[in-house]
């Protein structure tokens, strides 16, 4: 239901199939560790700076947000509970 849910929420966000991919894994509990560029980069075969472009994108349309833990191995999570008009642009 919650995955159900989520897609309809951002149903008008355009995801490349890497974000979708990773995003459907988090969704399922099929992830048992925090999220960071580097293990994003290794679950979709993309450079580090791929993964962080992806990350970057996410966050901005409001899907992803920075855990609480900061420093150099940013974890980030799905942002679950509120959505969100960063990416709604008419045109």
């Amino acid at each position: 239901m919650v995955k159900n849910d989520f897609w309809q929420m951002h149903a008008s966000s355009d995801l490349n199939p890497r974000q979708a991919e990773v995003l459907n894994r988090l969704l399922d509990g099929n992830f048992q560790s925090k999220l960071t560029s580097t293990k994003w980069a290794k679950l979709t075969n993309a450079s580090q700076d791929t993964a962080s472009r992806d990350i970057a994108d996410l966050m901005a349309k409001g899907i992803l947000q920075k855990g609480e833990a900061g420093g150099r191995r940013t974890a980030h999570e799905l942002v679950l509970n509120s959505p969100t008009n960063h990416a709604s642009q008419s045109g």
